[in-house]
């Protein structure tokens, strides 16, 4: 394949991609369909379909390009300074939190999809928990408790909660709960007795 053919097959890859994740975080997953994607991209149906044979390629494919993204941008995170703090920023994107719970519900409905999310989700928390290990490590608390394991679920499940219920409106609580947070953070991370950030080795 020449390199401008490579280049035009890339650039419709994105557009696809792109259009399949607005329609995603906008509409909800229940809207993307071939045709809708052609034409919230622009392009013609036949052309998603060259690319993506099926709706789970589709997905999964947007699902691959988020975990990458994901990645990056976790990494990046969990080695500042401030670990615990970049997470939950990290975990109020409203875009990357509405797209994941949009992920999730899609899994209920496609097993190939809820294999991948099992998969990276194990992954990307066994990552956080090491990180954030240092951050709790001078935290006494009953020896069975995994901390920084548990944190990792109750950031994704309180941000979640807050993202979803901003976007439907409901705010009663929501700047208390950001309070305590912020709160609990600043306590947790001055405990701290090494501020160096830790290395962070990619899954």
């Amino acid at each position: 394949m020449s390199n401008r053919r490579t280049a035009d097959a890339e650039l419709s890859r994105k557009l696809i991609l792109d259009a399949t994740e607005r329609l995603m975080v906008d509409q909800g997953y229940a809207s993307v369909s071939t045709r809708r994607v052609a034409t919230e991209a622009g392009l013609k149906p036949s052309l998603v379909h060259y690319y993506y044979k099926t709706t789970d390629d589709l997905v999964i494919a947007l699902y691959h390009r988020e975990t990458e993204q994901m990645l990056r941008r976790l990494t990046q995170a969990l080695g500042s300074e401030k670990p615990l703090e970049e997470l939950w920023k990290l975990n109020m994107d409203r875009g990357r939190t509405v797209l994941a719970v949009e992920f999730l519900a899609l899994a209920n409905h496609r097993p190939a999809l809820r294999a991948e999310i099992a998969l990276h989700a194990e992954r990307f928390r066994s990552m956080q928990a090491g990180a954030l290990a240092r951050v709790f490590r001078n935290l006494s608390i009953d020896a069975d408790v995994n901390i920084p394991r548990a944190v990792t679920v109750l950031v994704a499940g309180v941000t979640r909660a807050l993202v979803m219920e901003d976007a439907l409106g409901i705010s009663a609580g929501h700047e208390d709960a950001h309070g305590l947070v912020d709160w609990l953070i600043q306590r947790v991370e001055a405990t701290r007795e090494d501020p160096a950030p830790a290395t962070v080795d990619a899954v």
